[in-house]
């Protein structure tokens, strides 16, 4: 409980500082929301022009891509510090400070800064999904919700776990490495489209090493109602999520073994 009273504290010193500048704040929300909007534009042409792709309808690729931009938004929101690792604590050497104060690095970096401008793809992600649930004329009924917010659950889960490792990089490389970038924000773009699209070689990479079809694919074939053509038994599709929370957990212990190998820039 103490640990989510200074979560709280450090939210509302975030909101204060980002509140001096409100147009900014606003401005730099609707861009988000603008920029990543744009991407389902390119989907709904591609749809348009060849109707199913592999029989996937843009309604059903909309769900996808909703949830998933829901998802990494908010562990965009709750993961600036780890983000910023490497290049704001490490390299000033401030990283020494956080170390010393008697709370757990991980908890005081989650609290570093809570950005606003992650509104814009969380809305952006709420928009999407609520146009493939028209297109579709899909049905929320307890069941739908109950899949829905696991899916995001686990995917808010695995997406911090990505940045997580990220930032454990730092520790032994300062600049951020750009297969890094691959795995966060490739991988946002890689899960908002059916498994089934691509090669097998990259399917069971999605699948097996950085689960994102696990949070994302399998849920919504469960939501759907549909047979994963892949061959997953039916038990397991909303079930799946629950790989995201184990890489989450996988990636706080590799932070845990970089931290105590961290050496000090002596500043």
């Amino acid at each position: 409980m103490g640990s989510l009273r200074l979560l709280c504290r450090y939210f509302a010193a975030s909101l204060r500082a980002q509140a001096q500048y409100p147009g900014t704040t606003l401005l730099t929300a609707t861009g988000a929301f603008a920029v990543t909007f744009i991407d389902l534009f390119a989907i709904a042409a591609l749809f348009a022009r060849f109707g199913r792709v592999q029989g996937w309808r843009f309604g059903e690729v909309a769900l996808f891509y909703g949830l998933v931009s829901i998802s990494f938004a908010i562990a965009d929101f709750v993961s600036r510090g780890f983000d910023i690792l490497g290049t704001e604590f490490i390299r000033t050497g401030d990283f020494d400070r956080v170390l010393l104060r008697p709370r757990s690095a991980a908890l005081q970096l989650i609290g570093y800064d809570f950005r606003l401008r992650c509104l814009g793809r969380f809305g952006q992600g709420v928009v999407v999904t609520a146009i493939g649930t028209a297109a579709l004329r899909f049905h929320w009924d307890l069941g739908a919700l109950a899949i829905a917010t696991f899916a995001v659950i686990g995917g808010v889960a695995l997406f911090c776990g990505l940045l997580v490792l990220q930032a454990t990089l730092s520790f032994w490389t300062v600049e951020s490495l750009e297969v890094a970038n691959v795995l966060t924000y490739g991988g946002v773009q890689a899960a908002q489209f059916p498994l089934s699209l691509y090669a097998p070689w990259f399917r069971g990479f999605l699948i097996f090493v950085v689960p994102l079809g696990c949070v994302a694919y399998f849920p919504v074939v469960a939501l759907l109602g549909r047979h994963d053509p892949l061959g997953a038994p039916d038990w397991f599709l909303p079930l799946s999520p629950v790989f995201g929370l184990v890489f989450l957990a996988f990636a706080l212990w590799v932070w845990g073994f970089g931290v105590r190998r961290y050496t000090s820039t002596g500043t």
